[in-house]
């Protein structure tokens, strides 16, 4: 009853709330993809998504059908690997930023790991801009990161914006300057950080430097100073400061899938879980991380 095609379309649009965006990381045209929408649409009998020309939201229907989405695709590839015969094999090296650490993540790479038992799975958890080196390197065959500012490479897995973080009674004393939590060099969010405040001419001073996201938050949630962090991944315990606070805008932030240059079985195994996070994309975001 549900085409595939039209539900990898309708999970792309849903993780970058884009039309635009959905149809370059498909590598479709935008029209393929609004058709695949409408089709999609017309087959449920419901809306599954509410656009004017500067939005694109799920409605309640759209949100009912992520789930069945995923359920649907996750089906159709094991039918395909079973009856093609074919069993993945051999070493994948997979990095992945921390700011999936606290996401729904190890529920995709377990989904991964039962369906592909014999792909021997090497993770490795880094900072964005760290990851980037390893991938140039060779030592890595996937990312999961953040994009670097004005770059266009990779898959987009989402889209979001950049805000200031900080523990609920926190207040910023605007005759001082503002106390940063940062991952050290060459974090992209840390990079981000300063260049805005620099910009705005706001003096600024580290607080508290950690290579592990789980250190960053305790500082915050301690109320030493606020954050630079990814909107749709704030952890429990922390908000949003208000715009009184006067903090400049962080802008915007892609995270994307990188390929290394893997060969043989180790390529196979790389496009299979590229996939996986492409259709589990959703679950990436919405709890947790920095």
């Amino acid at each position: 009853m549900y085409d595939p095609a039209q539900l990898r379309t309708f999970l792309a649009v849903t993780q970058t709330l884009s039309f635009t965006q959905a149809a370059r990381r498909l590598g479709l045209r935008q029209s393929t993809v609004s058709q695949h929408v409408r089709r999609l649409e017309e087959a449920t009998g419901r809306r599954l998504f509410t656009r004017d020309t500067h939005s694109v939201e799920l409605t309640e229907d759209g949100e009912a059908m992520l789930g069945f989405a995923r359920t649907i695709l996750a089906a159709h590839e094991r039918a395909a690997a079973f009856f093609t015969g074919t069993r993945l094999r051999g070493r994948l090296r997979f990095g992945v930023s921390e700011d999936f650490v606290l996401t729904r993540l190890p529920e995709v790479l377990e989904a991964f790991r039962r369906d592909h038992p014999e792909v021997d799975l090497e993770l490795t958890v880094e900072l964005s801009g760290t990851l980037h080196e390893k991938l140039a390197a060779g030592r890595l065959d996937l990312v999961l990161a953040k994009r670097r500012g004005g770059d266009t490479h990779g898959r987009l897995v989402w889209h979001s914006t950049l805000v200031w973080i900080g523990a609920p009674r926190f207040r910023l004393d605007p005759g001082r300057p503002v106390p940063l939590i940062v991952f050290p060099p060459p974090g992209i969010t840390r990079a981000r950080a300063l260049e805005v405040l620099e910009a705005h001419g706001r003096p600024w001073r580290v607080v508290c430097t950690s290579t592990s996201l789980s250190g960053l938050i305790a500082a915050a949630r301690a109320g030493l100073g606020v954050m630079a962090h990814t909107r749709g991944l704030i952890p429990p315990g922390l908000v949003p400061l208000p715009a009184r606070a006067g903090l400049p805008d962080l802008g915007d932030v892609d995270f994307v899938l990188l390929h290394g240059h893997p060969r043989g079985p180790a390529k196979e195994a790389a496009d299979a879980l590229a996939s996986a996070i492409l259709a589990g994309g959703d679950r990436l975001h919405g709890q947790g991380a920095a």
